[in-house]
């Protein structure tokens, strides 16, 4: 049958990364202190295309993907499963993300009652130049940590109380191969650093205390901002990181905002 893709295309327009996105697959990965687990997750997945060829071969990211999953590999192995895609298309440059939803049981600071707290993650590989002199492989962990945060103003300004709301402070790091960075980590560092983290079951204990210790460690959005970053900059096993923090604010129709690129 006569392949359309293979086609010569003379508009002379090379493209970055053209794929699929939105394939819905198991994902394995790996738990800190604990068995690897098997999630679900949405996969995007791509590869440069020079300027020459009609259009890329869609259904052979599928083949790689379920090739992966089937042997369980897939979030224990990225840059391997990633080499494969390329492979598979012929193309010197890839990218893959997977997004997905991660559990960890989380006990109320009190009662000390555990329930199943979630948290939206992604793992990213990117790979340059493959089978060149200057390839280059780089792979990006992802978290979206909600949390809580307490106006200091607020506080300073209010004969009682302070007004507080739910903020999303979103990590992005990257380090190198030989190293490795838990999820369990990564979230806790950042919960440490806004007033108060978020519990999935608190009673009535619990929600004294959280309300107290929230009250007694005021933050703005750029104090959470500034703690997280030091606390990454502190930490040597990331080469680089973004974060982006969204105060959603309970006295306004709009959200406090900061941002940070490093590395």
């Amino acid at each position: 049958m006569k392949d359309v893709q293979n086609l010569r295309d003379t508009r002379g327009v090379d493209i970055q990364k053209v794929g699929i996105k939105g394939l819905e697959l198991p994902l394995t990965i790996q738990r800190k202190d604990a068995e690897d687990i098997t999630i679900y997750s949405s996969a995007t997945v791509g590869v440069s295309l020079p300027a020459h060829y009609k259009g890329t071969h869609m259904s052979r990211f599928v083949e790689v993907l379920n090739e992966w999953s089937d042997k369980h590999l897939l979030g224990v192995d990225i840059k391997g499963c990633l080499e494969a895609v390329v492979q598979r298309l012929n193309a010197k440059s890839g990218y893959l993300r997977f997004e997905f939803k991660y559990f960890i049981d989380k006990a109320s600071p009190v009662t000390k009652i555990s329930a199943p707290m979630c948290y939206d993650c992604s793992f990213e590989g990117v790979l340059d130049n493959y089978g060149e002199e200057d390839e280059e492989y780089r792979f990006y962990l992802g978290v979206d940590v909600p949390v809580t945060t307490l106006c200091p103003c607020s506080k300073e300004i209010s004969e009682y109380g302070a007004h507080n709301q739910r903020a999303l402070v979103s990590v992005n790091v990257t380090y190198p191969e030989d190293e490795h960075i838990w999820l369990e980590d990564l979230i806790e560092d950042v919960e440490n650093c806004a007033s108060s983290p978020l519990y999935p079951l608190l009673k009535r204990e619990d929600e004294k205390y959280v309300t107290e210790h929230a009250y007694d460690n005021p933050k703005f959005v750029e104090d959470v901002l500034r703690d997280v970053v030091l606390k990454l900059r502190n930490n040597e096993k990331i080469d680089s990181f973004e974060v982006e923090c969204e105060s959603i604010e309970s006295i306004h129709n709009h959200s406090a905002w900061a941002y940070q690129l490093e590395g």
